[in-house]
Formats: C-alpha cells, sequence, structure tokens
C-alpha cells in the first residue's frame, strides 16, 4: 500500500511547472537562435567570410560552453532559482547588442552576452523540469527540450518575415519576449523555494556500489555521441542556408522557410524522444537516433531541392531524439548531480557546436559550402559508440 502510495504521488506531475519553464526555453532560444539567423544580413552588412561568421558562432557557444559546467556544479550544492531571469537579462542585453553593433567586435560582445544568458537558463532551468517530473524524467525532459527546439524553429520565420524587411535594428522590438520570460522565471523561482527544492545540499556519492570507471566510460561515449550530433546541427544552424542559396539559387526569404521546416521536424523529434526513452530504454533511442539518421546524411548532399527539404524533415526528426534520451542517461549515472551533468552537457553541446561551426566556415572558405555537407554526412557514424552504452544501469 506504500509503494502504491509512493508511485501515485510521484506520477503526479506538475504541468504547470513544466509549461511555463518550457514556454521560457522557447523564449530564450528562440532570442538565441535569432544570431545565426540573421548571418545573411550580417555577412553583406558587415562584409564577413565564412571563417567570420565561424568565429561569431564559437564566442557564442564557447562563452555557454564554458559557464555551464561551473553554474551546474555550483548550483547542485545551492540552487539559484532566481538566477534565471538573471539570465534572460543577459539574453536581453546581448540580443540590442545585436541589433545595434556597429562594428564587428561589437558582434562578438553581443554574441557572447547571448552565450553568458544561456549558460545561466540551461542547468537551473533542467533542475527544475527534473524536480516537477514526478518520476517521468524522459517525458519531463522532452517537454523542456520541445520549448527550446520550438523556439529554435521560430528563429529563421522572425528573421525572414520580420527582421529581414525592416533590418537588424528591429531585433529590439524582441527585448518584449526577453521581458516576458523574466517575469515568468521569477513566479517559477517563487514556487521552486516554496516547494522546499531550493535548499542547500549535501552532495551524495556518484551512484553507491559503482566504481568510477564504470561512470566515466558512459559519459565519454555520451560526449562522443553529443559531438556527432551537434557538429551536424552547427553546420545545419549556420550554413544551411548559405548552402540551399549556393546550390539551389533560392532567396534568402526561401532558404529561411526551409531552415524552419528542419527545426521544426527537431521539435518535434525532441518531444518524441524523451517518452520513448522512459518506455523501451535511453539506450536504444540513442543507438536508433545517432546511427539511424545515417542514410539520410550520406545522401543528401547528391540530391535536388524538393529531396533536400523532405530530407531535412527526416534528419531533424530522428536525430533530435537522442538528446533528451542523452541527458537523462547521464542524470541517472550521476544521481545527485543534476546541475553539474545538465551543464556539462548543454555545455558541452555549446562548445561542440561552436568549434564545429568555426572549422566548417574555415573548410567552406578553403573548399566549397557544398563539401562542408559531404564531409559532415559522415559524422553520425560516430553512433557506433552508443553500441558500448551499458545496457543496465546499476
Amino acid at each position: 500500500m506504500v509503494v502504491e502510495t509512493r508511485r501515485s504521488t510521484v506520477a503526479r506531475t506538475s504541468f504547470a511547472v513544466l509549461i511555463a519553464i518550457s514556454i521560457c526555453h522557447m523564449l530564450n532560444d528562440m532570442m538565441q537562435v535569432l544570431l545565426p539567423a540573421i548571418y545573411p544580413l550580417l555577412k553583406g552588412g558587415f562584409h564577413l567570410n565564412f571563417a567570420q561568421i565561424g568565429l561569431i558562432t564559437l564566442v557564442y557557444q564557447v562563452t555557454a560552453s564554458i559557464l555551464q559546467p561551473m553554474i551546474g556544479l555550483y548550483t547542485d550544492a545551492r540552487p539559484q532559482p532566481f538566477s534565471l531571469p538573471v539570465g534572460m537579462g543577459f539574453t536581453l542585453t546581448g540580443l540590442v547588442g545585436l541589433a545595434f553593433a556597429r562594428t564587428y567586435p561589437e558582434l562578438l560582445g553581443a554574441a557572447a552576452l547571448l552565450g553568458v544568458g544561456s549558460s545561466i537558463f540551461h542547468p537551473e532551468s533542467s533542475r527544475i523540469a527534473r524536480v516537477a517530473s514526478g518520476g517521468a524524467h524522459g517525458f519531463a525532459q522532452s517537454i523542456f527540450q520541445v520549448g527550446g527546439n520550438f523556439g529554435q524553429s521560430l528563429g529563421p520565420l522572425l528573421a525572414a518575415f520580420f527582421i529581414l524587411p525592416r533590418g537588424r535594428a528591429s531585433m529590439a522590438w524582441f527585448s518584449l519576449a526577453a521581458l516576458l520570460g523574466m517575469a515568468i522565471l521569477t513566479a517559477v523561482g517563487v514556487w521552486f523555494r516554496a516547494s522546499g527544492h531550493a535548499r542547500p545540499r549535501v552532495r551524495t556519492a556518484v551512484v553507491a556500489g559503482v566504481k568510477p570507471v564504470s561512470v566515466v566510460v558512459p559519459l565519454v561515449l555520451l560526449g562522443v555521441l553529443m559531438m556527432s550530433k551537434f557538429v551536424y546541427l552547427a553546420s545545419i544552424n549556420s550554413y544551411y542556408i548559405f548552402y540551399l542559396i549556393h546550390r539551389f539559387h533560392i532567396t534568402v526569404q526561401q532558404a529561411q522557410i526551409d531552415l524552419f521546416v528542419f527545426l521544426a521536424a527537431a521539435a518535434a523529434g525532441t518531444m518524441i524522444g524523451g517518452p520513448i526513452g522512459d518506455r523501451i530504454g535511453r539506450r536504444a533511442v540513442i543507438i536508433g537516433s545517432i546511427l539511424g539518421v545515417l542514410p539520410f546524411t550520406l545522401v543528401l548532399p547528391y540530391v535536388g531541392l524538393t529531396a533536400t527539404v523532405a530530407l531535412s524533415v527526416v534528419i531533424g526528426l530522428v536525430l533530435s531524439s537522442a538528446f533528451s534520451a542523452i541527458v537523462v542517461f547521464a542524470n541517472d549515472l550521476m544521481p545527485g548531480r543534476v546541475g553539474a551533468v545538465s551543464g556539462l552537457f548543454f555545455g558541452l553541446a555549446f562548445g561542440v557546436a561552436g568549434l564545429g561551426a568555426a572549422g566548417l566556415g574555415v573548410v567552406a572558405d578553403w573548399t566549397s559550402i557544398t563539401t562542408v555537407y559531404r564531409i559532415c554526412a559522415f559524422l553520425p557514424v560516430l553512433g557506433l559508440a552508443a553500441l558500448w552504452l551499458p545496457k543496465r544501469i546499476k
């Protein structure tokens, strides 16, 4: 009876909190993705080459990646729910900086502020999603992630139909979205503190009865899988628009719409991956996601426009289903380290994506933008690393 009562309690998920944190994730990532969405404006307005565009991405992504694990580690011991509106404030400042930057260094500074905002937001918001999960960790992580992915998908549409016609200064209007996010996150912080989860906590052992190597090796394998996934996504986020324009001679607006199609598919894939992982196991989802996308990435650089868009939908759906499973798998390996693990993997995602974007920009300048996608087509081969993940976490 006690067990049944406990299961009944665990089964009750705080949907209001999950939806609130997902909406804020949507607002945060919508504003963050406006940076790569306006790359065509920046390339023409500042006369940038692909390497310089890659450097902007690198500054943004590395700023986020370096800070996120440290913030997550600190908040594991001392949760800081009211840091969330502060992080959104950094995003707001970076957004306004992008709107009115006059020089390339100012663009880099604004990109760095966006990265700081993201680094503060993700570890603590991921913790709140887990607390509100009621035990359905994969489902909660998917709800949280789908908000971010949906926000990312909105970026190209906003750029195509709002920013491009009105100019870069119109980005300042999105500060209203940041203010809305700050208000919602303040309310979430009040709930988190009132629920009793914001108390300082004593650090626990990584996994009782498990040798450190049993944790480190799977974490390294998960890191390899993250590299495969996020370098490929970096090629899409930073250069897909230029690839479509160069290869198929379409307009910037049409290319933005095609990027939205990919990102919307990625959002759907994120929503699907978590619940499936709760049912059939996260290892199976990770293997199917990373390795399963390989045939489609190999074909994409050699087909026409319609087939390219269709393949991008499949790639977005399949590849994005892995991230929720990877984060929850890592959290299961290291219970009591939600902030550190989430910060590490979000930070790794941003850092790998930034380095990948910078390197791919150099490749594009030396060769061609088409070569970038012929190289990236083989990245899912690294999904073979998932076969060595433990089938059961003790």
